[in-house]
């Protein structure tokens, strides 16, 4: 499959759907329909009542709109890192490690919050990467604002992405003041047509409208298959930092900046898991975007593929033992 997906080969992209299909068949078998968390938030509330008053609270249905939502995500995501050349040649790989990554933990298949978090969070990422070439980015920073404004209003631990919106400008474009007033005007634009609708509609108050954030250690793993999944997420991961980190200065300085940006990225998404949540690993797919980065070079640069192959496949017999026979 390395081989395969390593060609940038128009066909792969129908292959990497029948390479998720494979790999997440398990969320159809024993479907899983979405219970909502106290950080589930305005937004995200919407949409699941939207779902429900058409196709009613039905798992099967959830099942298919997370694959669906998993599977652009991947597409999305491998086009992005092609466009940006992270990569020295174009390939599916972050595309496959994106897919390989989300079915490491089953919680990672359900339909949540994180996992709309992730859609949106894949485009600011690509956005932001465009601002070092940009010469009148206002209407992006903006536009990068109001996304980021969105994402925290479908998951309330998501307001920590503001800070990697704000170090997103540090890294990409040279300090002025305006484009930091512009990206904060930006993400609280949401949130005066939430003041408004809530006040139209009698639903106004401070209580619920201010966020309670707690910050909580996360559910240490008690089951020994959640914490080979665990390894398996860690292990590429290094793998690959350490190859990007060797052939970082073959790079172009946009492509370096991407990298760093994407570590940003890893580090906010770390303190996004310690709010709040304890019970679950559902909103540890946040993670999952800057890790396919760096799993997809731990796959790509090594120059003899026997390494890759093995990890691969051991990954691949993980997650086949774990989903369907564990």
């Amino acid at each position: 499959m390395i081989g395969i997906f390593k060609q940038k080969n128009p066909g792969n992209a129908l292959i990497l759907l029948v390479y998720a299909l494979v790999l997440k068949f398990p969320l159809f078998l024993h479907p899983v329909a979405p219970i909502l968390h106290p950080e589930d938030n305005y937004l995200y509330r919407v949409i699941i009542k939207g779902v429900d008053s058409v196709f009613g609270h039905t798992a099967i249905i959830y099942a298919m709109l997370a694959w669906l939502i998993l599977c652009a995500q991947a597409l999305l995501f491998n086009h992005i890192c092609n466009h940006n050349k992270l990569l020295p040649k174009p390939n599916f790989l972050p595309g496959m490690s994106y897919i390989l990554i989300t079915s490491l933990l089953p919680d990672w298949g359900h339909f949540s919050a994180p996992l709309l978090v992730n859609l949106i969070m894949i485009w600011i990422w690509y956005s932001m990467i465009d601002l070092y070439n940009s010469h009148r980015p206002g209407a992006s920073i903006f536009s990068i604002g109001v996304w980021a404004g969105i994402v925290s209003l479908l998951y309330i631990p998501a307001m920590a992405f503001l800070l990697l919106v704000l170090f997103g400008l540090i890294t990409m474009r040279p300090f002025r003041v305006r484009e930091w007033l512009v990206g904060l005007l930006g993400f609280t634009f949401p949130y005066y047509f939430l003041f408004l609708i809530l006040y139209l509609t009698g639903h106004w108050d401070w209580k619920s409208v201010i966020p309670h954030i707690v910050f909580t250690i996360p559910t240490r793993p008690t089951y020994v298959w959640t914490v080979m999944g665990m390894f398996w997420l860690l292990l590429p991961f290094i793998i690959g930092g350490i190859f990007v980190q060797k052939n970082l200065s073959k790079f172009l300085i946009q492509i370096r900046k991407a990298w760093s940006l994407l570590l940003l990225f890893l580090m906010v998404a770390v303190v996004i898991i310690l709010i709040n949540r304890a019970d679950s690993y559902e909103n540890w797919i946040v993670m999952a975007v800057p890790f396919a980065g760096f799993h997809a070079a731990a796959y790509y640069f090594p120059h003899r593929t026997t390494g890759p192959l093995i990890l691969h496949w051991l990954i691949v017999a993980y997650i086949v033992a774990f989903n369907y026979f564990a």
